[in-house]
């Protein structure tokens, strides 16, 4: 049995005016748009914010009748939008910020960085900060068990190791809040209103739950012992001990400090958790530099990570930026540029070190003898006879 056709009748002539203004109108709206997308693009990054809160009212009250879900949208994101006042508002907290009583100027800030990068940090490091993730994630398991999560970390090391960044990271898997600490501000003129700036900021970070990062924590809590400390800054450690000692479950204090040996020992007592940060090893240096590189000039990475060896993520991403930035500029391959800042900084190196440098190239098979040469500024010649003393 044959199909039966289907017959289809033209449009009737008065329906095809009705499709061209509703195409008509869909490309003007979006238009407008892409024009308010623009604008607000351009205001937002002269940074004058109260001119993009401005400008997104106007565009709430003006797709009212065409996108009522955009309006809608507009209009919750500015009755939740953080100001000077409540910047953690979006997160659930209204307290007002806590601010200086001299200066006026706020005892606390809020990260809002964006995405934390992935830190790369050695494996005893890293397996601590991800325990302390996976207890604050699950929190309700070891309530059933009567434990809490640990409310406290202490993380020490010297300066550039990623002791902030993990910071950031934790509040990022968490979806909590990161508030910083500013010592600078919390130290008052009046010394006797330090202790009161402590509480203050310790009072705001405890009302809802969120990460609070006393960073640079020797500036405040040095030893009691100091006979170069006046009494009002002894005090204050013992302000601090106890405000760690009340702190809830629901949150989490982090501390970070460069100078351990500085702290009060009273101090190291009081946190559930401390976290060592060594200077990087070459695997993590390994890591980190294609991370800074973005995988650009991988033949590059075992000669800058024997240059860099001692040294902290910090300074090796700042040589790889400063070479980014100057191959950009110049046109140059960044391989040759990372090659020619790792060769400044080994001239200023002894010779012993360079030698060594040289040899570990050559004996893991990333450079031939003459490049070594090269890059290290150590003679063929020199190289071949510690080979040959060396047995190899």
């Amino acid at each position: 049995m044959e199909p039966k056709m289907v017959r289809t009748s033209p449009l009737p002539a008065r329906i095809t005016p009705m499709i061209d203004g509703v195409i008509d109108s869909t490309v003007a709206a979006n238009a407008t748009y892409e024009q308010d997308l623009v604008h607000l693009a351009r205001v937002a990054m002269a940074g004058r914010s109260q001119d993009v809160q401005t400008l997104v009212q106007r565009m709430s009250r003006r797709y009212q009748r065409t996108n009522e879900t955009l309006a809608s949208a507009l209009r919750d994101l500015l009755r939740s939008a953080p100001s000077l006042d409540a910047p953690m508002r979006g997160f659930g907290n209204a307290a007002q910020v806590p601010l200086d009583g001299d200066s006026r100027l706020p005892l606390i800030r809020s990260d809002h960085l964006g995405p934390a990068v992935v830190p790369v940090l050695a494996p005893e490091v890293a397996a601590q900060v991800e325990q302390l993730r996976d207890e604050h994630r699950g929190a309700e398991r070891l309530a059933l068990s009567g434990l809490t999560p640990s409310r406290t970390g202490l993380f020490t090391g010297p300066p550039g190791v990623g002791k902030t960044l993990a910071a950031r990271w934790l509040a990022e898997e968490l979806s909590l809040p990161l508030l910083v600490l500013d010592l600078s501000s919390v130290m008052s003129s009046y010394l006797g209103r330090t202790g009161s700036n402590i509480r203050k900021v310790l009072d705001y970070a405890k009302s809802s739950p969120s990460i609070l990062l006393l960073d640079e924590l020797d500036t405040v809590a040095k030893r009691r012992d100091d006979s170069a400390e006046v009494g009002e800054l002894k005090r204050l450690v013992t302000v601090l001990l106890q405000e760690i000692d009340d702190w809830p479950s629901t949150s989490l204090l982090l501390a970070a400090t460069n100078h351990g040996e500085l702290l009060d020992p009273a101090v190291w007592r009081r946190f559930d958790l401390v976290v060592d940060f060594p200077l990087p090893g070459p695997v993590e240096l390994e890591k980190a530099i294609s991370q800074y590189c973005g995988n650009e000039a991988p033949e590059a990475l075992s000669f800058l990570v024997r240059v860099l060896s001692g040294s902290s993520f910090a300074d090796a991403e700042r040589l790889v930026m400063s070479a980014r930035r100057r191959a950009a500029l110049s046109g140059e391959r960044l391989f040759d540029v990372l090659l020619g800042l790792g060769q400044d900084r080994l001239r200023l190196m002894d010779s012993a070190t360079r030698l060594q440098i040289a040899l570990d190239l050559v004996q893991d098979g990333d450079l031939s003898q003459r490049r070594a040469s090269e890059l290290t500024g150590v003679s063929r010649d020199t190289i071949r006879r510690r080979q040959r003393e060396d047995g190899l």
